[in-house]
């Protein structure tokens, strides 16, 4: 079983918002993405989204994004982006999925040997203007939600060669690539790779980092080379 992950899609079918005016990274972009994914990926394999995967703002409007990928190889693990507005209740969000695709919130699943878990995580706090009073409280809210779905991860880990991912929308540093409090749980809960997306191509960060002996993937599509990213 391998592992692939790749992020920020903005599918619209029922809410049409052309990406191609963000760039020419955006040019006919989810051709480039499913014609690599159907190279890569096989039946058994995982392909983990780590949010920012439709602009409907309504769960129904998600029909015609998720029948899309529904047939496309693997099984695909989706968290919430902070664009993913249809996204209400877990529980509804679990009904309406086609066959092979998994949501976390607040929890973590097992496949064979890998754990996933996730959370959309918010802006970090920093010297910029952005962290106002109510961002810190998402910001606050969202690393105890981290703590949450790491806990589940490690409930479902019995055997230390069972690898632990974490997905996360937003990075979990700054440009910087400084630890800080969401690093320093990554590490405390054992996590071997994180996985995240939210920022594109202007970004001044890797797109592979291994710091404390945590590997970290920046896997926006745009950044990608609206490619897959295997984890490994």
């Amino acid at each position: 079983m391998k592992i692939f992950a790749i992020s920020d899609l903005h599918l619209s079918v029922n809410n049409p918002k052309p990406m191609d005016i963000f760039g020419p990274a955006w040019d006919n972009y989810v051709d480039k993405i499913f014609a690599d994914w159907r190279e890569k990926v096989g039946e058994d394999d995982l392909v983990l989204m780590a949010g920012d995967f439709s602009w409907a703002m309504k769960l129904e409007q998600t029909a015609p994004d998720f029948a899309m990928l529904k047939d496309l190889p693997g099984k695909k693990i989706i968290i919430r982006g902070n664009h993913d507005y249809w996204w209400k209740s877990i529980s509804a969000v679990r009904e309406v999925l086609p066959a092979n695709f998994f949501a976390i919130q607040n929890d973590a699943l097992k496949f064979d040997d890998v754990i996933v878990c996730g959370t959309r995580l918010w802006n970090l706090p920093d010297s910029s203007k952005t962290m106002t009073p109510e961002n810190e409280k998402i910001y606050k809210r969202e690393l105890i939600r981290l703590e949450l779905t790491l806990q589940e991860a490690k409930k479902l880990q019995t055997d230390a060669n069972e690898k632990i991912v974490c997905m996360l929308h937003y990075p979990p540093y700054t440009f910087r690539e400084e630890d800080n409090e969401v690093t320093a749980l990554l590490e405390k809960y054992g996590v071997s790779f994180v996985v995240y997306g939210h920022i594109h191509a202007y970004c001044r960060q890797n797109l592979v980092l291994e710091k404390n002996g945590v590997k970290y993937f920046l896997t926006s599509c745009d950044i990608a080379g609206n490619k897959l990213t295997e984890i490994s």
